[in-house]
């Protein structure tokens, strides 16, 4: 038997998935890690925990497979976007590794965003300005400790840190950089405007590789501690979106993909670079011949956690017998359509697309003393899909209304909430049996990289099944009296969110919580 090995280092886990030739699942392997929330906007994660997880889920997947008569095809990898790790000159880490979801540098985004040169950035780089990127965070890391920054050797995010631990090679590929604000998409380049503006320059970062680029030489150490056989290809795949929609089969201009785990993005891959006059959405390379345009969200399985963290009532819970999620899509589900007229705007943590603002807060709207903590509870998962609605309108307005919508990710284990998705959208939402999309996309460049694929579109013959959602009429209709309204709230309420972002930090201080 011959095996391939998708991994995906993602927020919260790293996850491997053991696959035949076919790409039947032979295993799924997971490590779970902390994210750390040490003061008002960090979300960090140490480095070495990180790659202790990939060492551990690799050597699960390998001592899952029968090496004795099968043989290793090769290991790809999908990322979390917009890590930033910085070195020393032994490319040891001087700080954790700053994540997508962290806001500490909203100020200088802000900032930025007003200028002449942040409109001309994202044109070129297809990045909107925002603190999640590394530019913004570099910005701030100079302007916050010039002495760290000054000491800084290397700047990486965690792909390749990873690589330079098992290869020794600094190098990251085409769509990873791509989403860093620091490439020109049009090029494949470093932008030097942006490195000017970061303070860094092109030798302080990786090589730029394109996915299917691969290394076999792998320290030998490292080789013995995960058991990897001699040779074997480990390649560098791509970022967790693009690996998500090729791993859906999403890979033409009308196909739109949705992800929804703890954050939620959609996505469509085009054949050239797609800019929205709007701002409003990403337009990344994936590779020299693909671009992938769509809009991340900051807010959606972590929200709804948190929701039924605090609303669902523990004697509800002893006499269910239940557990919290099963309780809580009970509770929904037999709650009616729209809440009773309640809304909530789910920016617990800021807010990408379509808002692009990182002092976005929290809402309940339309409150009265007749709702229940069921109808808060719905609120929150129809808030969720509303601000999802919200960026796949503004996808379809710049590419086109797609013949196909698939969505995957944690959320698939709720019917209710995929049938909500659909009803929402008020279309046909498609979502595939096995959730591990950005896996099975990395084992697709593995295909691509070793020579027995020779593009995207061989994914066809891999696509498991799917359960089809179609959006009830009913439901359609008083969702379409509802969306307009979150919207105009939103803007409503938007002046009011950098003064009270402010005044949360200025408290924060005041009671040493900073």
């Amino acid at each position: 038997m011959k095996y391939l090995i998708g991994i995906d280092v993602g927020t919260t886990a790293t996850k491997a998935v053991l696959y035949d030739e076919d790409t039947t699942i032979i295993g799924h392997f997971i490590k779970n890690y902390p994210i750390y929330r040490d003061s008002q906007g960090m979300a960090e994660q140490d480095p070495e925990e990180i790659f202790q997880a990939v060492e551990t889920v690799i050597r699960a997947a390998i001592h899952r497979a029968d090496l004795k008569t099968g043989r290793l095809l090769g290991v790809a990898f999908s990322t979390a976007n917009q890590s930033l790790l910085l070195l020393d000159e032994h490319y040891h880490p001087l700080t954790r590794i700053i994540t997508w979801a962290d806001t500490r540098a909203r100020q200088d985004a802000v900032k930025l965003k007003e200028t002449p040169e942040g409109k001309q950035l994202y044109q070129k780089t297809g990045t909107p300005i925002h603190p999640m990127t590394p530019l913004a965070k570099l910005i701030w890391i100079r302007r916050k400790r010039p002495e760290l920054f000054r000491q800084t050797h290397h700047v990486a995010d965690i792909k390749s840190y990873i690589f330079w631990r098992l290869f020794k090679k600094f190098k990251v590929d085409l769509s990873v950089a791509s989403c860093t604000g620091l490439l020109d998409i049009h090029t494949g380049k470093w932008d030097q405007a942006a490195l000017q503006l970061a303070g860094i320059d092109e030798k302080q970062l990786p090589l730029l590789a394109e996915p299917t680029s691969q290394e076999t030489v792998m320290v030998e150490s490292e080789r013995q501690k995960m058991d990897v056989p001699h040779s074997t290809p480990f390649v560098y795949g791509a970022f967790d979106g693009a690996l998500s929609n090729i791993g859906v089969g999403a890979i033409k201009p009308n196909q739109i993909a949705i992800t929804i785990g703890t954050s939620a993005a959609v996505r469509v891959i085009t054949d050239r670079p797609v800019i929205d006059p709007e701002e409003r959405l990403f337009c990344y390379m994936v590779d020299k011949k693909h671009w992938i345009v769509g809009g991340p969200l900051n807010n959606g399985g972590d929200v709804f956690q948190w929701a039924v963290h605090h609303l669902i009532d523990q004697g509800a819970l002893e006499n269910e017998q239940v557990d919290r999620y099963t309780l809580a899509n009970r509770i929904i589900e037999g709650t009616p359509t729209g809440s009773h007229g309640l809304l909530f705007h789910p920016y617990l943590g800021g807010e990408r697309a379509p808002i692009w603002d990182a002092n976005a807060r929290g809402d309940f709207f339309g409150l009265t003393a007749l709702h229940t903590r069921a109808d808060m509870l719905r609120a929150v998962l129809e808030g969720i899909n509303f601000n999802i609605a919200s960026v796949f309108e503004a996808v379809t307005k710049l590419v086109g209304k797609p013949q196909s919508v698939t969505a995957t990710g944690g959320f698939a284990r709720s019917k209710v909430w995929q049938q909500m998705l659909a009803d929402i959208l008020d279309c046909q939402v498609n979502v595939p049996v096995s959730f591990e999309s950005g896996c099975l996309g990395a084992a697709i460049l593995v295909m691509q990289s070793i020579g027995i694929a020779s593009s995207y579109d061989v994914v066809v013959n891999y696509l498991g099944d799917e359960t089809e959602y179609d959006p009830q009429p009913q439901a359609v209709a008083v969702y379409k009296q509802l969306l307009p309204v979150f919207r105009q709230v939103e803007k409503l309420l938007a002046p009011a969110y950098p003064t009270i972002a402010n005044l949360q930090s200025e408290l924060a201080l005041l009671h040493g919580e900073d």
